[in-house]
């Protein structure tokens, strides 16, 4: 009578004695249980007496994953390789997610390298960022629903890979009516330009910031974000063969003025800033204190220049600048308890997305398969090009 029963549910997808059959989006069939209640998963019949919440899990309706893998630290190039994975069993907490698209941004090279801040457990998939859209859920789950996108609240998640089940917790959903790239690119540059913008100094319409690496993923975001507040930015670039060309596009973004790290060096060059952002570090981030005012700051993000950073005293004594750090991953988790600050900067970064305000950077779209040329061409010096591997 009892297998009857359920045959029944499958069937008709009511909701009959506390047990839920919901179809998701694969065309699978699952059940939320009680404890002590029989289940049916995926269309097989299991009759347990014992089933506990917290510990109940499927099979996920995709078995494998195609992942990026380093099993070592080294160069990119040397380590990295394309396996396929065995996904974990789908818990009732956890969330089944298929990858969408994700970037190859400089903290994952450095993170491969074993240079970086934090360093997941070895073998590990590649990746800090990305979106995907949820195609299976857990009976636990409340705040995600099969076919939201979602990308990761914190680094070091590993979302090169086609499929992964993740903790719903270490996810948090965005909206689908924003381009894909610019949603895969959302949670850590954009994130840190409206920060470094928003929590070191009182901006008003008029000021004036200076940044160098400005024709960084996170220098654009800077001058686009800005410009929506009124707020002018000069910005810094090393001379290169297409810099008029480079130029003529951070204008089009709205950069008020665009120069190079030698005209910065000039001594015709008296602007006064009070926010600098510095992304290079050594001698470019020493020139952005020269023009800093007097109790002005200086955000460090990056240090591409792989120099240290060289504070003159006397701008320590004589103007008092304020020398700080930001790492947009220590925000998030001195954040974690605080959903609204989290979904309000994500939310305030959409809405400028969709009025055309904040673009994704330049990228270059790329098949898992042809990842070796992707991670070439993210280490290439001068490239104003963000690879986003597509799955």
């Amino acid at each position: 009578m009892e297998i009857l029963r359920f045959a029944h549910i499958i069937l008709r997808d009511f909701v009959v004695h506390k047990v839920v059959v919901r179809k998701i989006a694969t065309g699978a069939w699952t059940l939320s249980v009680n404890p002590g209640r029989s289940a049916c998963l995926n269309g097989s019949l299991q009759l347990d007496r014992n089933i506990s919440r917290s510990t109940f899990s499927v099979e996920p309706s995709v078995k494998e994953s195609t992942a990026l893998i380093y099993r070592c630290h080294g160069e990119p190039s040397q380590v990295v390789t394309l396996e396929t994975l065995k996904l974990p069993p789908l818990r009732s907490t956890s969330v089944l997610v298929k990858m969408l698209a994700a970037p190859i941004n400089p903290s994952d090279i450095n993170m491969i390298q074993g240079t970086y801040a934090i360093l997941p457990d070895l073998p590990a998939v590649g990746g800090n960022e990305g979106v995907g859209q949820v195609i299976e859920v857990g009976i636990e789950v409340k705040t995600i629903k099969v076919g939201d996108w979602v990308i990761p609240r914190d680094a070091g998640l590993g979302m090169w890979q086609t499929a992964v089940v993740l903790s719903a917790d270490d996810l948090v959903t965005v909206p689908s009516d924003i381009p894909v790239l610019s949603a895969a690119t959302l949670g850590v540059n954009p994130c840190t330009a409206l920060r470094m913008l928003s929590d070191f100094e009182d901006l008003k319409p008029g000021d004036t910031v200076i940044q160098n690496a400005a024709n960084s993923a996170v220098g654009q975001a800077v001058i686009q974000i800005a410009a929506a507040k009124g707020v002018q930015t000069v910005n810094v670039v090393r001379d290169r063969p297409n810099l008029q060309k480079l130029t003529d596009g951070l204008k089009a973004m709205g950069a008020t003025c665009v120069i190079t790290e030698e005209t910065l060096r000039r001594p015709e060059m008296k602007e006064i800033f009070k926010l600098a952002l510095n992304g290079v570090g050594g001698k470019s981030a020493t020139e952005l204190l020269r023009h800093l005012q007097s109790g002005g700051t200086m955000v460090t993000y990056g240090g591409m220049a792989k120099q240290p950073v060289t504070v003159p005293v006397s701008a320590l004594i004589f103007k008092n600048v304020k020398i700080r750090g930001f790492w947009v991953t220590q925000w998030k988790r001195d954040h974690k308890h605080d959903d609204e600050a989290l979904h309000s900067m994500l939310e305030e970064l959409c809405t400028l997305i969709r009025t055309g305000k904040l673009s994704s950077p330049a990228c270059t779209q790329v098949g898992m398969l042809d990842f070796h040329k992707a991670l070439h061409s993210a280490m290439k010096p001068y490239t104003s090009m963000k690879q986003v591997l597509v799955m």
